[in-house]
């Protein structure tokens, strides 16, 4: 059986659309700006791998590990100075972090279920 998408994936797309945006109402146009510009993309193409592959664990894996990485954004660039910019980081990274780590729990419970879901789960056979 294969799940059309799991709301939390959807979630994460979203958060990631927040994240590539952010910079704009941030008034972030230097490194710190391109580099949430690249971490919400980031998000945006690992929510859909894990979107179109529910057993997938890489996307999830990946989601989880660019959460972690943008919650510690504001100290790793140095703008914590810039109180919205560094709420922003922490709220979005803590929350694309948390998606990832229960979209890894059902990835694993996807992919015990139905072994299909998974790249990896293709077989090359020639019907006989």
């Amino acid at each position: 059986m294969r799940e059309k998408g799991r709301r939390a994936d959807w979630v994460a797309i979203a958060a990631g659309l927040a994240l590539g945006i952010s910079f704009v109402w941030h008034g972030m146009y230097g490194f710190s700006g391109g580099v949430l510009f690249v971490l919400g993309l980031g998000v945006i193409m690992a929510a859909v791998v894990s979107l179109t592959r529910p057993g997938a664990l890489s996307g999830e894996i990946a989601v989880l590990a660019i959460g972690v990485l943008v919650f510690a954004m504001p100290w790793l660039l140095g703008y914590t100075h810039l109180a919205a910019a560094a709420w922003t980081a922490w709220i979005i990274g803590a929350a694309i972090a948390v998606l990832g780590a229960y979209g890894l729990v059902r990835a694993r419970r996807t992919r015990r279920r139905d072994p299909d879901s998974v790249w990896s789960a293709h077989v090359n056979e020639i019907p006989t």
